[in-house]
């Protein structure tokens, strides 16, 4: 159960004082439905106000804070579009005060003439005279003006003051948590109580104070890696209890795979398949994560795994987050199984009912060892024999709740998860810490250099007048947009528009067009086209980034790429280079920021997809390096992994410190830690606690 004192945090944030049914909506969008979740709405930003001396030395463009006496009110006409202005003065000049639209009862109350009133906010000159149009303070008592404001992320129709009000509310419902750090960490980074912290940090007194390496900032960055770090440990301390079955070939269908090949394995490969049947050989369930850059050859690599299994007499089975992808898997396997008269199974949502009732009936009964599918693998009624090896394909597709439900299929099988996105050591130990990790960092021998140039948009009638020639010799290209229809907001060519264009161009029988809406029965036909050669040119959205493998297309183009992040243009320039010939990579673009040049140089520099993805995260940040929400990676309110890489590495030492000294939690330092567990919603780490013990 949740410590009663974290209550008032998990209340709805409808309970603090101002928040209204239409507030709380756009707050729910803005920061999250809670308390708590309005506490880390941290400021992006500050406003530093200067306390001027007098109104003499201010100068235009300053924001400041002075001392003055209010003097007359100049009120306009009601129907003038003249604002209403207030004089006020000190010993050194005067200064207008002005306002649109204000009501002059209102202003001649709470600003009477001869009173005295602290002002803050930018100076601008009117002609000759000074003035200070809608001043953010007008106050009695310079203390009610903080002189370091800060200034919170808006949006979902909610303004930065009326955040900065909301996070006022929400502090009164902070408490004082039991520390949860040993004092010597404290100490020596110098770090305060958790509450003083979240106080500076939406209190600042200095611009030091809210800076990325403000002792306040690290302090509640590392309480949230922590708590990462205890989760992951927690749930790799129960997974070592449970007990699997160890697995070891007699390598007979591995070796007459690997001798029929007209290729050698590479060095990565080989080293990563006796990582793998090391941990296959155990009794604990094997828990790797395989990861293989664009081209690396994890898909033989985890055929040859699953073999291993079968040469047992088990199960194995491998699952793809899309049909296109499944489909793929199986074509690849079933060319190689021949050798050894293995005829693997595949099953998607797509199956007719007769179909699915014989391959069901063949997996429950065994005589299909080698299984393929979807999510329809999942489901209740998909039984299986013995079944002793899971391969999930592109791992951030899945979430926990999925692999828990696979790993009921079995007796505790043994886990291989891929992904054809390099991960930094960092995203690693956050997103998949619970697993050994094998990397295939190079490429079969023979794979040619991809020539990656960067162009402007202006030039896309020339880039398409040009396919003409890779066409009459035969060759397929690949044409990315980013969007499946018009959008008003963005000027994007859409899919659809790019695909009627090189349609008039080159004639329809000649291009084939792939996106998200379509039907499957349309996708799987438009890619049959593609991949027999029918069609020369793929128009497509970011459907085909992963796992598409076509030999004989050599050219990608990619429209408007300052829109795409680093790793998914590496994934998407990864689907050419694949055969014999030279390939070439276009990466359009419209408008370049910064930033998005960066990438593209990225881009032309390199075609190592770790340097790529290391890259990546330095210039967005990890959210967008795995995905969206559903990745499982976790989405950190405060750490930033790219400024925060020492604190994990402590937080990931003091994790293991805490468990080793506590696996229960239930000392008095544990029950603090459970606290910090329940503070950074990480409650299922406590369950998984419950159900071990």
């Amino acid at each position: 159960m949740r410590p009663e004192i974290l209550f008032p945090l998990f209340s709805d944030n409808a309970s603090l004082k101002g928040v209204g049914p239409k507030l709380k909506a756009g707050l729910d969008k803005l920061c999250g439905k809670n308390v708590l979740d309005v506490l880390w709405h941290m400021p992006r930003n500050h406003i530093q106000r200067i306390k001027a001396p007098n109104i003499a030395n201010c100068l235009q463009g300053d924001i400041v804070t002075l001392k003055v006496v209010i003097g007359s009110h100049t009120v306009p006409d009601k129907h003038s579009k003249v604002p209403y202005r207030i004089s006020a003065f000190d010993n050194s000049g005067e200064i207008s005060l002005v306002f649109f639209k204000a009501g002059s009862t209102y202003m001649q109350q709470h600003y009477p003439e001869g009173e005295t009133r602290y002002i803050s906010g930018r100076i601008e000159m009117y002609g000759e005279r000074k003035q200070m149009p809608h001043p953010d303070f007008i106050e009695k008592d310079i203390k009610d003006i903080p002189l370091i404001e800060p200034i919170y992320p808006q949006g979902a129709g909610v303004s930065t003051k009326q955040i900065s009000r909301i996070v006022s509310a929400a502090m009164q419902s902070l408490p004082q948590l039991d520390e949860w750090i040993d004092p010597t960490i404290l100490a020596k980074e110098k770090w305060k109580s958790f509450y003083d912290s979240m106080q500076v940090m939406h209190y600042p007194k200095t611009t030091k104070d809210i800076e990325p390496d403000s002792p306040h900032r690290k302090r509640l960055a590392y309480d949230e890696l922590l708590s990462n770090q205890i989760t992951i440990a927690i749930s790799r301390m129960v997974g070592r209890r449970k007990k699997g079955t160890p697995i070891k070939g007699d390598e007979t269908l591995r070796n007459s795979v690997i001798n029929d090949l007209p290729f050698t394995l590479t060095n990565a490969q080989i080293k990563s398949l006796d990582e793998i049947y090391e941990d296959m050989n155990n009794d604990q369930p094997m828990m790797r994560l395989l990861q293989g850059d664009v081209g690396a050859g994890k898909t033989l690599v985890a055929l040859l795994a699953m073999l291993n299994a079968v040469e047992v007499g088990s199960q194995a089975l491998l699952i793809s987050p899309t049909e296109i992808l499944a489909k793929q898997h199986f074509k690849v396997f079933s060319k190689i199984l021949n050798v050894v008269n293995i005829e693997p199974v595949l099953l998607t949502g797509k199956i007719s009912s007769k179909d699915r009732t014989q391959i069901l009936e063949s997996i429950a009964n065994g005589n299909s060892p080698i299984i393929i599918g979807t999510h329809a693998l999942f489901q209740e009624d998909v039984l299986y024999k013995n079944l002793s090896l899971i391969v999930i394909d592109e791992q951030h597709r899945f979430g926990v709740q999925q692999r828990i439900s696979l790993h009921k299929k079995g007796k505790n099988p043994h886990l291989l998860t891929m992904t054809a996105t390099p991960i930094p050591r960092t995203l690693l130990m956050t997103a998949f810490g619970d697993m050994e990790t094998s990397k295939l960092d190079e490429k079969p021998a023979g794979r040619l250099p991809i020539d990656t140039r960067v162009m402007s948009m202006d030039k896309i009638d020339t880039i398409a007048y040009a396919l003409r020639r890779a066409i009459a010799e035969n060759k397929q290209a690949y044409w990315v947009c980013p969007l499946v229809e018009e959008s008003e907001t963005l000027d994007l060519a859409s899919v659809e528009e790019r695909y009627n264009y090189l349609c008039n161009m080159f004639g329809p029988d000649a291009i084939a067009l792939v996106h998200g809406k379509m039907k499957p029965d349309e996708k799987d036909d438009a890619m049959q086209r593609f991949q027999s050669g029918q069609a020369n040119i793929l128009v497509a959205t970011t459907v085909i980034e992963v796992g598409v493998d076509v030999p004989n297309a050599t050219i990608m183009i990619i429209e408007q790429s300052e829109r795409f992040g680093l790793s998914q243009l590496h994934q998407l320039r990864g689907r050419v280079g694949r055969g014999e010939n030279a390939s070439s990579c276009l990466l359009l673009y419209g408008n370049l920021t910064v930033t998005a040049k960066k990438r593209l140089t990225t881009m032309r520099e390199t075609e190592d997809g770790f340097a790529i993805a290391q890259a990546d995260l330095e210039l967005r940040g990890p959210g967008d390096i795995l995905g969206t929400r559903q990745s499982g990676l976790p989405e950190f309110k405060i750490a930033d992994l790219h400024i925060d890489s020492d604190l994990l590495e402590m937080a990931k030492k003091n994790a293991k410190y805490i468990l080793e000294m506590d696996q229960t939690l239930e000392s008095n330092m544990g029950q603090k830690i459970r606290t910090l567990l329940y503070l950074y919603e990480r409650d299922k780490a406590i369950a998984t606690l419950r159900r071990s013990g």
